[in-house]
């Protein structure tokens, strides 16, 4: 480096001699030059003159040595580093061998218990950037991958001498498993094996399934996933167990019969390699014998004692008599532990039986988080999954402890049992618990054989506690939380579906009509870094953006006059510049960090313009100052609270980035809120369902099922509105039925180069859009003034002759064709499905009446439009019958007392009850025991956006650590 050249610099500076000496010729070689120059520049002026004088001295040394004393020196040198390399050789070589010793048992365990995962060849794991994002690359893939299971699938048959009941009909095992017609089941299995998506089920294939629900075939999708887990675990045994060399005519009918998990667990266990057992210890320490004679003994006596016949098997390792019946005694054990039956026995002995427990553990949870299940007790098959959930949350936060409560009776009552399946008797003393020795008791009974039952006795009694208990408590655990986060995965989609299907303002009565709005100003509110306005058109294109700061920058503090000024004035700019966008060409200078751009000309007409204010922190202070500004305006301006969860998530979003890249990160969320009022599930889509806020313990499941269960209910709500092809996004588009995102990118792609497409038709021509994936996708696409005005309706393609010899009957006469859908012997002479007649007339009749199909979200409820300048209802003089608008009214939550009527809409239903928000900046619960109606009434009675009437039970605040002060409300809609 250039540093260690100016310190050899500085060393030629120095006294020559000791480099004449190292270089004594004019041809010395670089790196001794070198050398003696690094030994010099360590006695730099740095160094202490006493290191600096043996640094020269040691140079010195070295440079008088004769050429004979530098050759010894040197092959004294390289024989130590010989002697150095073989020692590492040797090291290294056994190293390599304790290797592949380790590696040659973990392949011996790998053949009785293979990896879940198959190691994938290096060519599918580095596959190159551009095969990945080719369409349709998926499929090569997916047939590979079947062809290797198919290949098992065959091996597993021969091995086992057939199919299992399940993979012969797994029909019927599925319509068990879920309570509905075999029939049915049948052809929605049928369906989903031939690679068709759910959506196009439901819809188009309603004939073969006998007209199944989204719900029902997604129960049936889920319990077939089951099944091939449970057909592929089968499988894997059986595998390991041939190889292995084990296989015999038994185990093979017992697993071809097994219709649960437990039993192929069962089947398995006793031949899985594991950690080091009591048991195998005792094995290899000679005491196999021991156990035989333990069982033999206590059947038939030969007169010897315990004791007597263990002191025959004292060794080094065995230290005496004791040790030598203690390891029999686990060998006996394990026996027990592995066999199915007894398995079997004590399952079903203490489900009915066993207690779930909860304890809060000392010093912990001060908050009273988990106050509820301090001392939660409940038997097994009643412990709800919402309580399962919050348990387990309060587990892993070392909040509470979990266990299971068995009563001793009922242990001591199935050891007996144990006893005499061990012992090959019949359970002649079932139910009655006989006496039960202990280690130091045992042996002391009444004969040899007796003693000697006293030591099986043990053994069992240490099988039940040690070996067999904890294994079930694992398998019922494993059991509540799939029972739990079924339910969980179902709530979560209802109430995503709900918030997806919310209507757009295009189906608002008053303010959705045509031109009727001429831009939405999005306020994302905040108090001390100001409101993020966004001003976006009709369309969701952004005009302007601009920050406002209405409030203090602390609570307490009053705003100054000219701030408040400020504020008032730019919110006035941003609305004047919607209400008459015609009137200027470029947005004026200083509003907004926007770049100048073109504004279009509003509709001719009455133009009005509303704010959409999201209800996050600072919400009612916001919507307070908008009306107080607003109070003016005569109508020509309206607002509307919409959810703003997830809002800060996508604004940091790469597709954000994208959509948006000269906005700032704040201002991109103020345009989310205004986009979800003009289209709420076009914006929603765009964002990370598990970001929006449904459902709860989302931390506490699978998080890969969790993404799977919410895209199969975004899927749901996108087919069901449908999509159209010549305006969606890429984002929207991969929601739609048989498209991936790929796929998605694709359709854009060669939209934007080959034009709006004319008819469904055009999809074909997308490259990587085949047969099949047309027919998955064709019917959930819309194509809007095309060449055909089929295109329009959720008809699918194959069924166009149909609806045009319906077109050509009936015309437009809505009447007829709804009497038409009843007809069975026109869905004959038309040759489609009783079911499929129904949609084509209900979709021919929809479209005569509306022009276009009815938009299913029109049965939701409409976004609630508020206008400034209207009187508002004030809690004081409302009457008992009268409910109140908290946030419109300026109620907080400390003002809140019992026996008030308020409005709410319901953010969150759980199995328990429904989240409301009321306006007071926290959520209150409305239990279900509280709910209108009856006293039966189911928790999905209610659904999110709902808005409901409720009273106030009581609100009290609650302990927190800090930061925003939490308040509990209890909420009733009965009066």
């Amino acid at each position: 480096s250039s540093d260690l050249n100016k310190q050899i610099v500085q060393i030629m500076e120095l006294p020559m001699s000791p480099l004449r000496a190292a270089c004594p010729s004019p041809k010395g070689s670089p790196k001794s030059f070198r050398r003696v120059s690094l030994a010099i520049l360590k006695a730099s002026p740095k160094a202490s003159p006493k290191a600096k004088a043996k640094a020269k001295a040691k140079a010195k040394a070295k440079a008088r040595l004769s050429p004979e004393e530098r050759q010894q020196q040197k092959e004294q040198k390289e024989a130590e580093k010989a002697e150095k390399a073989a020692l590492r050789a040797e090291a290294k070589a056994k190293a390599d061998a304790a290797k592949a010793q380790a590696k040659a048992e973990a392949k011996a365990r790998k053949q009785v218990a293979p990896s879940k995962v198959a190691k994938q060849p290096s060519a599918a794991r580095k596959r190159p950037r551009a095969e990945e994002e080719e369409p349709g690359a998926e499929v090569a893939e997916t047939k590979e991958a079947s062809s290797t299971k198919s290949n098992d699938a065959d091996q597993v048959r021969q091995i086992l001498g057939g199919q299992s009941q399940i993979a012969r009909n797994p029909a019927g095992w599925i319509a068990r498993q879920v309570g509905l017609e075999r029939d049915r089941v049948a052809g929605a299995v049928r369906l989903f094996r031939e690679g068709n998506t759910l959506p196009f089920i439901a819809r188009y294939r309603k004939e073969q399934t006998g007209s199944m629900t989204e719900e029902q075939l997604r129960q049936v999708e889920r319990a077939l996933r089951r099944a091939e887990a449970l057909e592929e675990r089968r499988g894997r045994a059986a595998l390991a167990l041939e190889r292995a060399g084990v296989m015999t005519a038994e185990l093979r009918t017992a697993l071809l019969g097994a219709e649960v998990l437990e039993e192929i667990e069962d089947l398995w266990a006793p031949f899985r390699t594991k950690r080091q057992t009591r048991a195998q210890l005792a094995r290899a320490r000679g005491l196999e014998p021991l156990a035989a004679m333990m069982k033999r003994c206590a059947v038939h006596a030969d007169g010897r004692w315990p004791g007597e016949a263990a002191s025959r098997f004292i060794t080094e390792e065995v230290p005496d008599a004791k040790a030598a019946l203690a390891g029999a005694r686990d060998i006996l054990a394990e026996q027990c532990a592995q066999r199915t039956d007894a398995k079997q026995m004590a399952r079903e002995a203490l489900e009915r039986k066993a207690m779930f427990q909860a304890r809060r553990k000392p010093g912990t949870d001060e908050e009273g988080q988990f106050k509820t299940y301090w001392n939660f007790e409940a038997p097994l098959t009643r412990v709800r999954p919402h309580q399962f959930l919050a348990m387990q949350r309060g587990e892993v936060a070392k909040a509470l402890s979990l266990s299971f409560g068995v009563g001793q009776d009922v242990v001591a009552s199935i050891a007996v049992r144990l006893v005499e399946m061990c012992l090959g008797r019949q359970s002649a003393t079932h139910g009655r618990v006989a006496w039960a020795p202990t280690p130091a008791r045992a042996g002391t009974g009444r004969s040899p054989a007796a003693a000697w039952e006293d030591e099986v006795r043990l053994a069992m009694a240490d099988a039940m506690k040690r070996l067999l208990l904890p294994c079930l408590e694992r398998e019922w655990r494993r059991r509540l939380k799939e029972q739990a986060e079924d339910e969980a995965f179902d709530t979560y989609r209802r109430n995503l579906k709900a918030k997806l299907m919310a209507p757009p303002l295009r189906l608002q009565p008053d303010w959705g009509a045509q031109g009727a709005v001429a831009a939405v100003l999005g306020v994302d509110p905040a108090f001390r870094t100001g409101c993020k306005c966004a001003l976006i058109t009709a369309t969701g294109r952004v005009l302007a953006t601009k920050t406002l700061f209405p409030h203090p920058a602390y609570p307490g503090a009053v705003v100054p006059a000219r701030q408040a000024e400020e504020a008032a004035s730019g919110l006035h700019e941003l609305l004047d510049l919607g209400l008459a966008a015609d009137a200027a060409d470029d947005v004026q200078e200083g509003v907004g960090r926007q770049k100048r751009r073109r504004v279009e000309p509003a509709a001719q007409g009455t133009q009005r313009i509303l704010c959409s204010l999201g209800n996050g922190t600072a919400s009612r202070e916001t919507e307070a100052w908008l009306r107080q500004s607003l109070r003016e305006e005569s109508g020509e301006v309206g607002y509307s609270v919409v959810d703003e969860a997830g809002a800060s998530v996508y604004s940091a979003s790469k597709l954000a980035v994208l959509e948006l890249p000269d906005l700032d990160v704040s201002m991109r969320g103020a345009v989310s809120i205004a986009r979800r009022l003009l289209d709420p599930l076009s914006e929603l889509v765009k964002i990370d369902p598990q970001s929006i806020g449904v459902g709860l313990y989302q931390h506490d499941v699978d998080q890969k099922r969790l993404a799977q269960e919410l895209k199969g209910g975004t899927e749901d709500c996108v087919n069901c509105v449908g999509v159209d092809l010549n305006t969606a996004s890429a984002c929207l588009l991969e929601h739609v039925a048989g498209l991936s995102a790929t796929l998605a990118k694709a359709v854009v792609s060669h939209r934007n180069t080959a034009g709006a497409f004319r008819s469904r038709e055009g999809l074909r021509k997308v490259r990587g859009v085949g047969p099949r994936i047309f027919q998955q996708a064709a019917g959930f696409l819309r194509v809007h003034g095309g060449e055909q005005p089929l295109d329009e309706l959720p008809i699918h393609p194959e069924s166009y002759p149909a609806a045009v010899e319906l077109q050509q009957r009936f015309g437009s006469q809505v009447l007829l064709l709804r009497e038409a859908a009843q007809e069975a012997t026109l869905a004959d002479q038309l040759g489609i499905g009783p079911e499929t007649l129904a949609d084509v007339c209900a979709a021919l009749a929809d479209a005569a009446e509306g022009g276009r199909a009815a938009d299913p979200r029109r049965r939701q409820p409409m976004p609630r439009i508020k206008v400034p300048g209207q009187p508002v209802v004030a809690a004081a003089g409302a009457g008992e019958d009268t409910a109140v608008d908290a946030q419109e009214s300026g109620l907080s939550v400390q003002a809140l007392r019992p026996g008030m009527r308020l409005e709410g809409v319901v953010r969150n239903v759980v199995a328990f009850g429904a989240f409301v928000d009321v306006g007071v900046g926290h959520d209150g619960l409305l239990h279900v025991s509280n709910y209108a109606g009856s006293a039966h009434a189911r928790a999905d009675s209610l659904s999110v956006n709902d808005r409901v009437e409720v009273t106030v039970l009581n609100a009290e605040p609650r302990p927190g650590n800090g930061g925003k002060e939490k308040w509990r409300i209890a909420l009733s809609m009965k009066k």
